[in-house]
């Protein structure tokens, strides 16, 4: 189960972690999880250079490995990149050790102060080791899902909730994955196009 847009009550609770942004112009910041990999992630950047988009990748450290001319495409392009853990652990299934071990792994490729964990699933316990650990580290969340990753959700309804639920300062998850392909294939330019009809500025974390 998955709420597209973040409740109020969740940013409350959690109010160290960055969910929105506030614009004085109308400006989204568009991300994208689990790259780098071929085939989606260069065509992700192909439209953003359409659109003149800048976005923020939170890479995958082990995708990074695999594919790290993709992950300097990425940084050449003039987009923002973060961490999102080696191995896509989810912080509630992992123990802390491991959990910060697992990212600082990946901080020895991705070198960023950016973080988002994978499912959005972090202790308190972890937030707190992490910020002792990193004071310049933000924890990134998000305020629009576009559910991109739901193989149940047809590519017409993944953009309407994507359009609908977005205001400026909004900070929008989509992922640069195979599973997710097929849904961000048809959103991404769609969404973009509508967006910048309406004179919003897509700008990196």
């Amino acid at each position: 189960m998955y709420t597209v847009k973040t409740p109020w009550l969740l940013k409350k609770l959690y109010s160290k972690l960055q969910w929105d942004i506030a614009c004085t112009d109308k400006c989204l910041f568009i991300t994208f999880d689990d790259g780098p990999i071929p085939i989606v992630t260069p065509f992700v950047l192909n439209i953003l250079s359409q659109y003149h988009a800048k976005a923020t990748f939170f890479c995958i450290g082990d995708n990074v490995r695999k594919y790290p001319e993709i992950f300097e495409q990425i940084k050449q392009e003039g987009h923002a990149v973060g961490n999102h853990t080696f191995n896509h652990l989810n912080g509630w299934k992992t123990n802390n050790d491991n959990y910060l071990n697992n990212i600082v792994l990946a901080d020895e490729l991705i070198q960023s102060n950016l973080f988002r964990p994978p499912y959005g699933k972090i202790k308190r316990s972890q937030i707190k080791l992490l910020l002792k650990r990193r004071p310049d580290l933000h924890i990134i969340m998000w305020s629009v899902l576009s559910g991109d990753f739901d193989e149940h959700l047809k590519p017409e309804v993944c953009l309407k909730n994507v359009i609908k639920n977005t205001q400026s300062g909004d900070i929008i998850v989509f992922h640069d994955s195979l599973k997710a392909f097929k849904r961000l294939e048809y959103v991404l330019p769609k969404a973009l196009a509508y967006w910048k009809e309406r004179g919003y500025k897509f700008e990196v974390l």
